[in-house]
């Protein structure tokens, strides 16, 4: 899969660890439990390329797993919403589906976690596996979520960005 993800703090692993479970759980259609035992019990803490990650949160990583799975088409739904027209969630490679869906579900029902924070770790995670393209897929889409959940937390006041603007990112969301 790509480029080594990045040594992250223990949420950023969670987040990472989160991703590739759901990736597990897509492809084997292994039960959201079983896949977070084996995680929490052989790989949580592991590392990457001869690299340690740090320690990841146990209670983040299983409350993303279990949300997504149980929210997915919701999920689904939210995503396909900012897609453009010629892009289905249907289209998209699996483990680009598994980082919008957590992304989306952070930005949805995690209101404790900034949605800048959310934007930046899933563009961090995509960047850790693909390319720019599909690294700019990620931003975009999670930027137009973020601005159609959480409009006030996004709003820049006058003067306050280059021009007034409020932009965090591309939001075009295919890249």
């Amino acid at each position: 899969m790509g480029k080594r993800p990045p040594p992250g703090k223990g949420r950023s692993t969670a987040r990472l660890a989160a991703v590739q479970a759901l990736y597990q759980i897509e492809l084997s259609e292994a039960e959201a439990d079983q896949v977070i035992a084996e995680f929490t019990g052989h790989r949580l803490g592991e590392s990457i390329e001869g690299e340690k990650l740090a320690k990841p949160d146990a209670a983040l990583f299983a409350e993303l797993v279990r949300a997504v799975v149980l929210n997915r088409r919701d999920l689904d739904d939210m995503i396909a919403a900012v897609l453009t027209e010629d892009w289905t969630i249907e289209r998209l490679e699996i483990l680009l589906r598994c980082l919008l869906r957590a992304g989306a579900h952070e930005l949805a029902d995690r209101p404790d976690v900034p949605a800048r924070v959310v934007i930046s770790e899933y563009v961090d995670l995509a960047d850790a596996f693909y390319g720019e393209k599909e690294t700019g897929l990620v931003n975009g889409v999670l930027d137009r979520l973020a601005r159609e959940l959480r409009p006030a937390e996004l709003a820049v006041p006058n003067g306050s960005g280059p021009n007034g603007s409020t932009k965090t990112g591309p939001s075009s969301a295919t890249g």
